[in-house]
């Protein structure tokens, strides 16, 4: 009977410990937290760390904080990287969305295709640690595919391309079942770093990762097609005289620089397609791919790889969030 009560009390979470954003949703409100995977501490003179920012708030101060504060992002390609820092930020985090109350929730938490049996034990410990009282460990390929509306549990293959912050992963399903997957350590943030390589070796121009990540938004592109005249000024620092100097960003030049991680992401996707079997990859070339991933949002990536691998491609309708509201659904079908 107390259990009961537990269960009637406490709420059903889903979170999904990105690279780049933590995601927490909630059974009958949907999302209700998006932060970045991001805190900042204070050492003092004998080492010990203070908790003085988390989310948001110390994402802006990357790169503009002085020596006796660290910026820590706890999480890499889906796993805990610093697991005293991850605890503290969800644990942050699920106060902030309400979630910690006086009975702890249950959660279902995402789990990257691939980790280690210590990986996953480790994510299971650090949301415990935070206040999470049952969780459920949920395969992000799967639930990723359920949150973009594929119905993985047709006889009919699916494919479902997630270009995550730190790595990219190319998914086949079937009958409910993960036939295939094949993952990159090549997402969003390698987009970032080519912008920033390219700007540094051509232009001379030295600009930081918040820079770039806002570029990429504006006139970043897998590919050009018909008329772009976008643009936009970048500024950071020059390296031959060490002064601020803008730059004028085209939507041409940004493609330019981004086509080796491009290209890498495209090509994943086509040797999955070659090892799938027959049957399996006609019914992709018929139904196409779907896009998830915050990664997935870069202007004409769903066309670069439908081009390249000869199938219908399509960025889902809320393809940053396609993970966590997968798992709150399949949470909820397992409960």
């Amino acid at each position: 009977m107390f259990t009961g009560v537990l269960d009637a009390l406490s709420q059903d979470l889903a979170i999904d410990l990105g690279s780049n954003t933590v995601r927490i949703a909630r059974r009958g409100r949907g999302v209700v937290l998006r932060e970045p995977s991001a805190l900042a501490l204070h050492r003092d003179g004998r080492g010990a760390r203070r908790l003085i920012a988390t989310g948001a708030e110390a994402r802006q101060m990357l790169g503009r904080v002085p020596m006796d504060i660290d910026v820590i992002r706890p999480i890499r390609d889906g796993v805990i990287a610093d697991f005293e820092a991850a605890e503290t930020l969800l644990g942050v985090l699920l106060q902030r969305c309400g979630a910690a109350s006086l009975v702890k929730p249950k959660a279902a938490v995402c789990i990257p295709a691939g980790t280690t049996e210590v990986e996953r034990r480790a994510v299971r410990e650090c949301a415990e640690a935070a206040g999470v009282r049952e969780v459920t460990l949920i395969d992000a390929p799967l639930a990723g595919a359920v949150g973009a509306g594929v119905d993985v549990g047709e006889t009919h293959g699916n494919m479902v391309v997630d270009v995550g912050a730190g790595r990219s992963s190319v998914s086949v399903f079937a009958m409910g079942e993960l036939v295939s997957t094949r993952a990159i350590r090549v997402g969003s943030e390698a987009l970032d770093e080519a912008l920033i390589r390219h700007l540094r070796a051509e232009r001379g121009l030295l600009i930081g990762p918040a820079t770039a990540e806002e570029a990429k938004q504006q006139v970043g592109a897998a590919l050009l097609w018909g008329p772009n005249p976008a643009e936009i000024e970048v500024r950071g620092r020059d390296l031959s005289t060490g002064f601020p100097r803008a730059y004028t960003l085209t939507v041409a030049e940004a493609a330019q620089a981004m086509s080796e991680p491009v290209r890498a992401i495209v090509d994943a996707v086509i040797a999955t397609l070659e090892r799938t079997p027959p049957e399996l990859a006609a019914d992709i070339g018929e139904r196409g791919v779907v896009l998830i991933g915050d990664g997935a949002r870069l202007a004409a990536l769903d066309r670069a790889i439908g081009e390249a691998a000869s199938v219908p491609a399509m960025l889902a309708e809320h393809p940053g969030d396609a993970v966590v509201l997968g798992a709150l659904a399949l949470a909820h079908h397992h409960a």
